[in-house]
């Protein structure tokens, strides 16, 4: 074994893979580097999009009755394969490390109450209650709109938006605040003011508000207006307020945004973080916790990630791919589930190994700072995370 490094670092040989297991993954993880998981993506992606557009196709007076049938087995279909996914993601939920040690009823239960599970029961309950109920449900088609959210899945830019939502929530609310504070502010003046000239327009605040909303969004129907002199020069106050209105939540959103895509280079899902095995056994809030705190990083095959004598900034978990630890006496190659770069955060000192991307890799980063915190809030982990570098002192001293 290479000076400073134990078998402690390398990956251990994986054992075989059981047929649900590898339905978890395909579903669930979306490794980018296997071709199955990119052809059933690629599916159901496809048959999402084409439902949106066959339930906007319906409603069209010239192709609606004339092929009805033809979305009639379009649907039929898609609620199949649906459905069927519906039922594997259930299956094979127990293979996800946080909900292996429940029982099996338990761990699909709380697996089902995630959102994402929720909104792809939404989409095929209207199939199925008019089965069940036997009454019209024709109203409940609109639920089949419910489909197209199951794109969130597959796209890391709505991941990310939600991620920014969540962590801008209280300025939003402020935000929220001001803009209801402006509409009481000019629903209350133009009735004071318009009152007495046009009671059946602004005859009570809510009526009122009705004009105050349309003003301060800068839409302006024009079914509702000022006719006094100070009625128009108050309005055109509110109008000037509303541009400003819609720019505090607009910037909030567009700054995280930013700074969220700047910081992660690929989107942190709670299960990627779940399944590196330093964190498999934690509480779900502690994985979230532990997610906010990680940032990503994408390797090329080739590329340097870390060099001797470099700051010790980081320490990194491999989400997928391999690199290459090098040492005075050969290399050692990590892959996906270990972690490097610890002992200089640990021991206070500079990078003593150079570390290569063998293939195009993704790594989650966790810098100096969170590193501390995390000392703090979870020290049976970090105990652990000492006790490897530990292990991989004593086995580089026994070498020398």
């Amino acid at each position: 074994m290479p000076n400073g490094l134990s078998n402690e670092m390398s990956p251990s040989p994986p054992g075989p893979v059981s047929l649900r297991q590898r339905i978890h993954d395909i579903l669930e993880y979306g490794s980018e580097h296997d071709p199955v998981t990119r052809l059933v993506n690629t599916i159901l992606v496809t048959l999402i999009l084409l439902n949106v557009a066959a339930f906007a196709a319906e409603t069209m007076p010239d192709v609606g009755p004339r092929y009805r049938n033809l979305f009639e087995l379009f649907n039929l279909v898609s609620v199949a394969i649906f459905s069927v996914e519906y039922v594997l993601r259930l299956w094979s939920c127990t293979e996800m490390p946080l909900l292996r040690a429940q029982r099996p009823w338990r761990a699909r239960l709380k697996f089902a109450m995630r959102p994402l599970l929720i909104i792809d029961l939404i989409a095929i309950l209207p199939f199925y209650l008019g089965f069940l109920i036997g009454v019209d449900l024709r109203v409940l088609r609109v639920l089949r709109l419910f489909r197209f959210l199951k794109l969130a899945r597959y796209s890391p830019a709505l991941v990310a938006l939600g991620r920014v939502i969540a962590n801008e929530r209280r300025a939003l609310f402020g935000a929220l605040l001001v803009m209801l504070a402006l509409l009481l502010f000019a629903s209350s003046g133009m009735y004071f003011i318009e009152r007495n000239v046009q009671p059946e327009v602004f005859g009570s605040i809510p009526s009122a508000a009705w004009w105050a909303l349309a003003t301060l969004t800068t839409v302006g129907y024009g079914d509702v207006t000022p006719v006094t002199s100070l009625g128009k020069a108050f309005g055109g106050l509110i109008m000037i307020f509303g541009l400003g209105m819609f720019a505090l939540p607009i910037g909030i959103i567009a700054t995280g945004f930013s700074q969220e895509a700047n910081r992660r280079e690929f989107v942190i899902t709670w299960g990627m973080v779940a399944r590196v095995p330093l964190f498999a056994q934690l509480e779900a809030t502690v994985v979230a916790r532990i997610g906010a705190m990680l940032y990503s990083r994408s390797y090329v095959a080739g590329e340097p990630i870390m060099r001797i004598g470099d700051d010790a900034d980081a320490m990194f978990f491999i989400s997928s791919g391999e690199v290459a630890v090098e040492t005075g006496e050969g290399q050692v190659r990590l892959g996906e589930g270990d972690f490097f770069g610890e002992m200089a955060l640990l021991y206070r000192r500079r990078r003593e190994h150079n570390v290569t991307a063998v293939t195009n890799c993704r790594l989650l980063v966790l810098d100096k700072l969170d590193f501390e915190r995390l000392c703090h809030s979870e020290p049976e982990l970090v105990s652990h995370v000492r006790r490897v570098a530990e292990a991989r002192l004593k086995a580089g001293k026994t070498k020398r």
